[in-house]
């Protein structure tokens, strides 16, 4: 990892997921962070670790062994001049609810690193306006900043937890009206689909057509992010590959690039 981040100076951020990296004991995980240490990784500015053990095993950060340890490690990061930030995965307010789990966000914010909370929307689960309006608040509440609402990917067993694209936005927007600035920090829903990051932005109706407004959050090619476009209106549409586009256009504006890419 050193040794392609040396080569590499024009990668500014650097992103430990999985699987879960926290399921690691601290001295596996040393290795990869203290690497960052480096005098000639300067040019890496962003260690962001993506982890659900924020919820499922908060003891992680609290009375584990080597939660110390860990915690030491964090705050070196960020002593080094690292601006090291916690991708938490969180479903639902009750996984915050409990104290040990407020706790462990609490130690993680002492080191100086701060936790950006993300998570999908799941049918039967927290396809409710008021479970993530409740959620993103009681972590505003904790230091925690809300920073996606995924749509549950085409893959796995989508099918029990899928939620169409158009209620997907509904929960979404009804979750934002009730509460303030600070929350407002999520985005969504999103979709990590191959052609990037899409964002459900509405639905809209031009021209007599019922539309979703769609936007790149992030794309392959960068001329994409921000560029909206629009599909037409399915009711029943959870993914992007089962949208078509709006107002008589054959295609999507990036799909003859993106077919390319995969070709090339």
């Amino acid at each position: 990892l050193v040794a392609y981040l040396k080569q590499h100076p024009e990668v500014s951020d650097c992103l430990l997921t999985g699987g879960d990296p926290m399921v690691m004991k601290t001295s596996n995980l040393k290795p990869y962070l203290e690497g960052l240490l480096t005098p000639e990784l300067e040019h890496v500015q962003t260690v962001r670790i993506g982890t659900k053990s924020l919820t499922f095993w908060p003891y992680r950060f609290v009375t584990d062994s080597d939660a110390a340890d860990l915690l030491v490690l964090l705050e070196n990061l960020v002593k080094a001049g690292k601006h090291v930030a916690i991708m938490a995965h969180y479903n639902h307010w009750r996984e915050l609810d409990t104290p040990i789990a407020q706790e462990a966000v609490r130690l993680i914010r002492n080191t100086g690193a701060e936790i950006r909370s993300q998570g999908p929307l799941l049918a039967n689960i927290n396809d409710d306006a008021d479970i993530w309006s409740r959620l993103w608040r009681d972590q505003v509440k904790l230091g925690i900043i809300p920073y996606y609402m995924f749509v549950e990917r085409d893959t796995g067993a989508r099918h029990y937890f899928e939620v169409a694209l158009a209620k997907a936005w509904q929960i979404y927007r009804g979750a934002m009206q009730q509460i303030s600035g600070l929350g407002r920090t999520a985005r969504g829903p999103s979709m990590s689909a191959g052609p990037g990051k899409i964002e459900v932005q509405g639905i809209t109706e031009v021209r007599g057509e019922k539309a979703f407004a769609l936007r790149f959050i992030q794309g392959r090619n960068k001329d994409w992010v921000q560029r909206p476009f629009f599909a037409r209106y399915d009711e029943t549409a959870t993914w992007l590959d089962q949208l078509v586009p709006a107002f008589g256009e054959q295609q999507f504006f990036f799909e003859e690039e993106y077919r390319a890419m995969c070709n090339a």
